[in-house]
């Protein structure tokens, strides 16, 4: 993203008129939903997926001026989103919310699985991937985006997201089959179902699945 826009009509000083902070509010608006599935697909926990929501959006107000109108808010504020992320991870917030429990799950699962796979068990079995993998997933998958915006977002090469998406959905596929997949709880599924759902509703409006 451009740091501001080329040809939008601009108060003296460089701020944005009354009309334009306007587009921009109803625009910011409705993309979060889509940042709220995001959040909550990086981190896990609904709670803590809100609080980097509420940053984001904060953070977004404070550089309206940084938006370049018609592009895309939803990839403008994923970057946001993201870069807040990683710098709670690096301050060690999110890291290990749920990663000791689903070690756990995992080692202790049966062989063989009679039960129907559920969304909050893909979820959970979701959560295991490496960071940068669930990313790229949540990214092409639930959020809609093609491998060059998501690869935009993260920063990196086409082919970078296009080898972790790949290796993600591998890795499910493998958990599928061998039947590896985290033991549901009752707890897990008032945690996870929220997120699924929201997943889910995020990638039927961008008409694709959030299954790999």
């Amino acid at each position: 993203m451009s740091d501001g826009p080329a040809n939008d009509e601009r108060e003296p000083g460089g701020s944005l008129s009354a009309i334009d902070k306007a587009s921009f509010k109803r625009e910011l608006t409705d993309v979060v939903p889509h940042l709220r599935a995001f959040a909550r697909g990086l981190c896990g926990r609904p709670d803590l997926a809100d609080d980097l929501v509420q940053e984001t959006l904060l953070k977004a107000w404070a550089a309206q001026d940084r938006f370049e109108p018609g592009t895309s808010m939803r990839a403008w504020t994923f970057v946001i989103l993201r870069n807040a992320y990683l710098t709670d991870m690096r301050r060690n917030r999110f890291r290990g919310e749920y990663d000791e429990g689903v070690a756990e799950r995992i080692l202790t699962a049966p062989a063989g699985q009679e039960e129907p796979i559920h969304l909050s068990d893909l979820h959970r079995a979701l959560l295991t991937l490496p960071a940068e993998r669930r990313e790229a997933l949540l990214l092409v998958g639930a959020g809609g985006f093609s491998y060059e915006e998501a690869a935009q977002i993260c920063g990196c090469a086409v082919g970078t997201i296009k080898s972790r998406v790949g290796r993600a959905r591998a890795a499910l596929t493998e958990m599928l089959a061998n039947g590896s997949i985290p033991r549901r709880s009752s707890d897990d599924d008032v945690a996870h179902s929220a997120i699924l759902e929201e997943l889910d509703e995020v990638a039927a409006g961008n008409g694709v699945s959030s299954r790999p």
